[in-house]
């Protein structure tokens, strides 16, 4: 079935024809289309100019004016269409100065990135329009740049990443020539900006492909300059009774390579959760690593800083990293700890990163299959049952508010959770029973 994006697509190119411009679908569409995949969304390149393409579709969004882009929205699809144009000297390494409007679809294609992102296809005859070669290295899985590889990346040093993208998500190896460029190159990509060299991060993790993804940026050399912190992780070794598959970095590797459509938050504690492994390396009775979960929330959360997270998403990720240890210890906990355990945010997050980090390395699932036996035995009413006694209830019975309160109601919940009592008569009677009563008689431990 045709979705809407695609129909809204056929529609806007078929009118623009109809009024004597030539409209083609253009980019990554195309790519995908004749890759036999779903495209994620639909751009057309035309000889219309912006004030052309706006006389026929008043609607349209001039969202790139300077560049001839338009945006037509109807319902819940989106097409952009843009002016066929040749881009004059880009000198921020990301953007040209000024660009000029064309009536040729070959000048548009030419100041393109890669040959299999140049192709133009005519909706209606189906016919794909090739200048630059992008049929035969769709057919030989190459990314190659259009024209001279160092002049492309040096127009947008982001293209650098987006090459190492399409060749872990498409399985296409990236052409010799190309990739040269890109190794002498990949110092510039310091120069561009924090949130859009995120925003290449986290679609080589999520789109498929991410453990090739990282390969290519480790021999590229673009893997030191945007995370210095996670190439670290190469030659540093690891016990082999826990870590028979090797160092931190072939062990991250792995979990990368068992991401299944994963969101941003998991995937990137999937690739900083052991990042503080290289800096708590030390041997004693074996290798350790003391303390690099909380070392590795720390550096987690100065890395995602650095790359423009959000607030939400660090925090979530720092959780990841801190409590990914904490799994060993779920069979020896208490009642209450471990429903406290059992309901932390996200919580299925935490239990995917286990599992892959089980998975790829001992293989010892045994504590992540505890803990569904445990969630399939604790429904969430059970996690997070109501308060039986509140900080109301404690004045009320002539307790002085103060930092002892938040004492008194952690030791009633632990009770409740455990099942020692069942209603606000119960919980009442432990705390007169364990906590100094108001009128100050030494009864049981007031806690500091």
């Amino acid at each position: 079935m045709e979705s809407p994006a695609a129909r809204l697509a056929r529609t806007v190119a078929a009118r623009l024809k109809e009024a004597g411009y030539q409209a083609y679908l253009a980019g990554g569409c195309v790519r995908d289309m004749l890759l036999g995949l779903e495209p994620k969304d639909y751009d057309i390149a035309t000889s219309a100019r912006p004030a052309d393409v706006v006389a026929l579709f008043p609607k349209a969004q001039l969202v790139g004016a300077h560049f001839g882009v338009a945006l037509i929205c109807e319902a819940e699809a989106a097409v952009e269409v843009a002016t066929f144009r040749s881009d004059h000297a880009y000198r921020d390494g990301r953007r040209p100065e000024s660009v000029s409007f064309e009536n040729d679809p070959r000048q548009d294609v030419a100041r393109r990135d890669f040959t299999i992102n140049g192709l133009l296809l005519d909706p209606d005859a189906r016919e794909a329009l090739d200048f630059v070669g992008g049929r035969a290295d769709l057919e030989a899985k190459i990314v190659r740049a259009i024209g001279e590889p160092e002049s492309r990346f040096d127009e947008d040093r982001l293209r650098m990443l987006r090459a190492v993208r399409f060749a872990a998500r498409l399985g296409f190896e990236i052409e010799p020539g190309t990739f040269a460029a890109i190794e002498r190159l990949h110092a510039k990509i310091q120069s561009i900006a924090a949130e859009r060299i995120r925003d290449e991060l986290v679609r080589i993790l999520t789109e498929g492909g991410a453990r090739r993804g990282f390969e290519l940026l480790d021999r590229s050399g673009l893997l030191g300059e945007i995370l210095p912190e996670v190439a670290a992780m190469k030659g540093v070794a690891q016990p082999p009774e826990f870590h028979p598959e090797g160092d931190v970095w072939t062990h991250t590797l792995l979990m990368l390579e068992g991401l299944r459509a994963p969101s941003p938050v998991l995937a990137m504690a999937v690739l900083l959760h052991d990042v503080g492994k290289p800096p708590t390396f030390r041997v004693a009775d074996r290798i350790r690593f003391d303390g690099h979960a909380e070392l590795g929330a720390e550096m987690a959360v100065r890395i995602l800083t650095r790359l423009r997270f959000s607030n939400a998403e660090i925090r979530r990720v720092e959780q990841l990293v801190a409590n990914h240890l904490r799994f060993k210890d779920v069979t020896r906990m208490r009642e209450s700890t471990l429903k406290r355990f059992l309901r932390q945010e996200n919580f299925e997050d935490h239990m995917e990163l286990h599992r892959l980090d089980c998975a790829m390395s001992h293989r010892l699932l045994g504590n992540y299959e505890f803990l569904r036996r445990k969630q399939a035995e604790a429904p969430p009413e059970k996690l997070n049952p109501p308060r039986l006694v509140t900080g109301d209830d404690l004045i009320a019975a002539g307790y002085a508010p103060g930092p002892a309160f938040a004492g008194i109601l952690s030791a009633v919940e632990d009770a409740q959770l455990e099942g020692a009592v069942h209603n606000s008569g119960e919980a009442m009677a432990l705390v007169r029973d364990r906590f100094a009563p108001p009128d100050g008689r030494e009864r049981g431990d007031m806690p500091e």
